[in-house]
């Protein structure tokens, strides 16, 4: 009954089943960043940056097999085109080839994504579901990985960053209005907020939180930014 209970409800802010899954994460990064830092040589610690983000970008794309699979696949909700699947689709790219210009935009974009994501989690259906570990592994998955680049293999944002993560962004959001166009969609929340609480709430009704979520962005790509520069230099 517990289970059905949880399978059928959406995730509620401040409940065990936000707060156990980030505790993990945290307890995981932990001891994987110590190990990695303390027993690994670069060529293994690059290793296991990979395997983690396969590991994501595999678990993105079986949840989006296993829902073809269960019928009803709809372009217009379930492609992967929101900011963090496709993140988690295209993460190991960044792995593999280690390209500072790449840690630079992915930064800003995973943590102010997932930020927003881990605090309000929009989760239709609970523990033990696919979507469930789907969401989280990727969340929390994306902000493992480029805190271990940033931690055990020394990637660094600049303040150039800030304004590199920006614009790219913007050519982001470009391509999410015109396939929003195409399919009479929503990605990228753009036509209308999600049905969760989350933070556009505070920004006011269609279009207005568009316009204010991307006048506060610059400001807070420098929060993130000088919080890393912070974790740098403690680190050195």
């Amino acid at each position: 009954m517990l289970l059905q209970y949880f399978l059928k409800n959406r995730v509620e802010i401040g409940s065990l089943q936000q707060l156990t899954p980030i505790l993990i994460a945290v307890i995981f990064s932990f001891f994987l960043f110590r190990y990695s830092k303390k027993n690994l040589n670069r060529k293994e610690q690059e290793g296991v940056l990979h395997s983690l983000a396969i590991f994501i970008s595999l678990t993105v794309i079986s949840f989006h097999i296993y829902k073809i699979s269960q019928g009803g696949y709809s372009l217009q909700t379930d492609l992967p085109l929101y900011l963090c699947s496709l993140l988690g689709l295209i993460i190991p790219v960044f792995s593999f080839y280690k390209r500072n210009w790449m840690y630079e935009i992915l930064l800003f974009w995973i943590i102010a994504g997932t930020t927003q994501a881990i605090i309000t989690p929009d989760i239709h259906n609970g523990f033990p579901s696919f979507e469930f570990f789907r969401y989280w592994v990727v969340h929390l998955g994306l902000v493992v990985v480029i805190l271990y680049a940033t931690i055990v293999l020394n990637f660094k944002p600049t303040i150039k960053s800030v304004l590199k993560s920006f614009l790219a962004l913007q050519v982001y959001v470009v391509f999410m209005v015109v396939v929003n166009f195409v399919l009479d969609a929503n990605y990228f929340y753009l036509n209308k907020k999600p049905e969760s609480a989350s933070l556009l709430d505070y920004f006011g009704e269609w279009p207005l939180y568009i316009v204010v979520a991307q006048l506060i962005l610059v400001p807070f790509f420098i929060v993130i930014y000088f919080g890393f520069n912070l974790i740098q230099k403690r680190l050195n």
